[in-house]
């Protein structure tokens, strides 16, 4: 007798059908194949006990289980409930004649209680692709699985919820989820504002700038001058996720597992901020069975790394081409996986080991060959992905003790999402299809021929430009940064064209391209 059950293989953001197919024949033995890694081949046990504890008796038969398409490797422990509910229907404990209309995914406990997986999103998003009726999930994934219309999506309990399901014993009603509910129910709670920041004008202007316009920027300070909590508040005043975003997004941390529980749609940009111990594989992604790593998982939002020079150099060069490319690619013997990365990246770092260089009311202990070494840490081409540099100092006592709030995220972030609008509207009228030109959202992201067309300076701005290159030998990329900020600063203003004094603000950004800071090794 041959029974098909059906599957799914999580490969990267996206899911495969598997096949599972058992063939029940005269004998004792178990022969699996179809390339099942370790975890699928365990099951077997799992399904024994779970079957025999919940009062039925594992078929003595000789069982056949191929895993199709067999070039696929199968990992994890998803594939027990598909393989338990073949091996009763095999053995005639469960109706098969409703098996091909369903997708089934979860582990199984001794007992029979199913257990949460990873990657329910994709796996139900695969299921509608390939027509399934339905989806039957561990209850744990079902508000997460249910976000995908147009698909009937049963949370059960355990393997017996299944077997009732199949056999008709009893009625079991499909998980239903507004989704335009949940995504705009919590868009704009936010816990953090930028209202409670007291003083630091300046930087709250390029926390602005970097909002509008998708830039990365880096905060350069001493110890207790506010970097961190402005870090904070900066997903605040960036514009609301839209449904499309908010679904790649969701996705991603469900093939991580990083969902929340009872989380079926992030509504809010991520904010990721690993620890400086971190390493390049849970930076950038990988592993034995690859993961999205923390540049991933803050994608469409923002990775913060504080304490920029602590963070290992080779973690820190990894992130080089993610920044640029915005996905990172992660390569295996018999396949690779791509995975999005497109961030505000946001650092911060001491101007020195005491972190007191520069400070007007502490004294710097480093030598200057500490200090050197210490800002060496940093590579140049690492800085030159960063379009903004901005410098803090430490909040001054009158401008602390002052009761009267800053100004609040809200107000900020309709600036930000009125020159998004215009970048978006710019953006919308380019011809389809143009060599060179990809997807564009935002300034950060214009391509060199684009800078030519939208962020060309005048006369005056081009003299001054070359003036700054010159002083301060930028690299042709800097020179880009440069003018991608200035067309941010002029969008803002809601000037068609890049003046003079947007090319001015903009070349202050590049704080560590200066003479002081280029002597200390940068």
């Amino acid at each position: 007798m041959l029974v098909k059950t059906y599957c799914a293989a999580v490969m990267g953001l996206d899911a495969v059908t598997v096949t599972i197919e058992i063939s029940m024949t005269r004998g004792v033995m178990l022969h699996l194949t179809g390339l099942a890694d370790t975890a699928v081949k365990e099951s077997y046990d799992r399904i024994k006990a779970a079957i025999q504890n919940n009062g039925f008796k594992m078929p003595v038969a000789d069982l056949t289980v191929n895993l199709s398409p067999a070039d696929i490797r199968k990992e994890g422990s998803g594939y027990d409930l598909p393989l338990a509910v073949g091996i009763l229907a095999v053995n005639n404990k469960i109706d098969s004649s409703r098996l091909s209309e369903y997708m089934l995914v979860g582990e199984i406990g001794l007992d029979g209680k199913l257990q949460p997986v990873r990657g329910a999103l994709p796996i139900a998003i695969r299921a509608r692709k390939e027509k399934f009726k339905g989806l039957i999930v561990p209850v744990q994934n079902i508000r997460e699985a249910a976000v995908v219309n147009n698909l009937d999506v049963y949370g059960m309990e355990s393997l017996m919820d299944v077997i009732q399901f199949f056999n008709g014993d009893q009625t079991f009603e499909p998980t239903k989820i507004d989704t335009r509910k949940e995504f705009y129910e919590h868009q704009y709670d936010f816990e953090l504002d930028f209202a409670d920041v007291k003083g630091q004008e300046s930087v709250k202007r390029a926390l602005e700038v970097a909002a509008a316009g998708g830039h990365n920027l880096i905060m350069i300070g001493p110890p207790g001058s506010g970097k961190s909590m402005m870090a904070k508040r900066l997903p605040s005043i960036l514009p609301p996720l839209t449904l499309a975003e908010s679904l790649e997004t969701t996705q991603i941390h469900s093939v991580a597992g990083k969902l929340s529980k009872g989380t079926s749609l992030i509504s809010q940009r991520p904010f990721r901020s690993p620890h400086h111990s971190i390493s390049q594989v849970a930076l950038a992604g990988g592993g034995t069975n690859p993961q999205p790593g923390e540049i991933s998982l803050a994608h469409n939002g923002v990775l913060f790394l504080d304490e920029l020079p602590e963070f290992s150099r080779s973690v820190l060069e990894v992130m080089r081409q993610p920044l640029e490319d915005r996905k990172i690619t992660v390569s295996r013997v018999k396949y690779s996986v791509e995975y999005p990365c497109s961030v505000t990246f946001l650092a911060s770092m001491n101007p020195c080991p005491c972190g007191f260089y520069g400070d007007p009311t502490h004294h710097c202990v480093c030598t200057p060959g500490q200090i050197q070494r210490y800002m060496n840490k940093i590579s140049g081409p690492l800085l030159d992905r960063i379009d903004i540099h901005c410098e803090i100092q430490a909040v001054p006592f009158a401008a602390l003790s002052e009761m009267k709030p800053g100004e609040p995220s809200a107000k900020i972030r309709e600036r930000v999402i009125k020159a998004r609008q215009i970048q978006e509207a710019r953006f919308r009228s380019l011809p389809s299809g143009r060599a060179g030109v990809g997807v564009v959202h935002c300034n950060a992201q214009m391509t060199e021929r684009m800078l030519h067309e939208f962020a060309e300076p005048d006369a005056a701005s081009l003299d001054m430009l070359r003036m700054a290159m010159e002083r301060l030998k930028l690299s042709a990329r800097a020179y880009s940064r440069i003018l991608k900020v200035a067309r941010t600063i002029a969008d803002l203003e809601g000037s068609e064209r890049v003046q003079s004094h947007h090319i001015a603000e903009a070349i202050g950004y590049r704080n560590l391209d200066r003479g002081d800071w280029a002597e200390r090794g940068i």
